[in-house]
């Protein structure tokens, strides 16, 4: 039975993937700062290979405790899209970079670690030409610079998996309402519109519990895996913010959307990205964006508040 050492462990990602490898039977010291109040972990106290620490992924003597007899790192604590990170750069570096660059520096030669990073490194893709995991990083945001940065380094020093998870979407016991499907729905809920910027502009999907499955397949595949990046995304899904407004449509006919003839998106990227490296390995999604969207209106049946947001 693996040891898993997480971090962030109780944020959008983490409170998905942390039930998963408790019902697997692997124990997992979860490492959260819990600095959104959330309690989306309790659910899982009653298991006794839990382990919960109340603490930052930057401190270098908790995390040099806490790696002692782990198996696996997977490093979910993170400063998370461009906004958030333009906010705080300072803040996004120590996080998302410097503290990966710590956990290289500390962990045993044999210890494993599978990080997530992000394929919005791809930046802006050639018009209909897939990126796949050859395709030169051309990261636009801060944000994607950092995940870029943290990516080479992990495969310079061997021993681990990177995942380049397209958006993700879906609900989570610790929800987030600025990814994008998960706002579209919300404001075609409650808004019943949306105003689009430059809605020709395309990106992959993935749902959470998909992506949660995704560490599952690298952690019991790692000895065929290791040592690569592979793109983790819906290969059904590629798609324009208008067309993924059409998605949302069919079942909210009532949603109305319109493209804004003037303003900028602030997220400039723009590609259509292949999953088939990942897909070769026998990793296959379960959940289709139709399934995720209608999975959204029912959980804001519940939700009807705008905390959930990293920013």
């Amino acid at each position: 039975m693996f040891k898993i050492l997480i971090t962030g462990a109780a944020g959008y990602l983490g409170s998905v993937l942390v039930p998963e490898l408790l019902i697997k039977g692997y124990t997992v010291v979860a490492i959260d700062n819990f600095l959104f109040n959330q309690t989306s972990l309790l659910d899982v106290c009653c298991y006794k290979e839990l382990i919960v620490i109340r603490g930052d992924a930057r401190d270098k003597k908790l995390i040099s405790k806490h790696l002692k007899g782990v198996d696996f790192i997977i490093p979910l604590a993170c400063i998370v899209g461009a906004p958030a990170c333009k906010k705080d750069p300072e803040a996004s570096k120590s996080t998302n970079l410097d503290a990966i660059k710590m956990i290289l520096e500390l962990r045993e030669e044999d210890q494993k670690i599978i990080y997530p990073n992000t394929n919005s490194g791809y930046g802006i893709g050639e018009k209909e030409k897939y990126c796949d995991e050859k395709t030169p990083l051309n990261p636009i945001s801060f944000y994607g610079k950092l995940k870029v940065e943290a990516e080479k380094d992990i495969l310079r020093a061997g021993n681990g998996i990177t995942l380049r998870l397209a958006t993700v979407f879906g609900i989570s016991p610790r929800m987030r309402l600025d990814l994008l499907v998960n706002d579209f729905v919300y404001r075609a809920v409650y808004d019943r519109f949306v105003v689009l910027f430059e809605s020709h502009f395309k990106r992959n999907y993935i749902h959470v519990r998909d992506v949660a499955r995704a560490f599952l397949h690298a952690m019991e595949n790692f000895d065929a895996m290791k040592n690569e990046a592979y793109n983790v995304g819906l290969s059904d899904a590629n798609l324009s913010k208008m067309e993924l407004c059409e998605k949302i449509k069919k079942q909210l006919p009532e949603f109305y959307f319109v493209e804004a003839e003037i303003g900028k998106d602030p997220d400039r990227r723009d590609y259509i990205v292949s999953n088939e490296k990942i897909e070769g390995t026998g990793f296959k999604t379960l959940v289709s964006l139709q399934d995720g969207i209608a999975e959204l209106i029912k959980g804001y049946q519940v939700i009807k508040r705008t905390q959930f947001a990293n920013v």
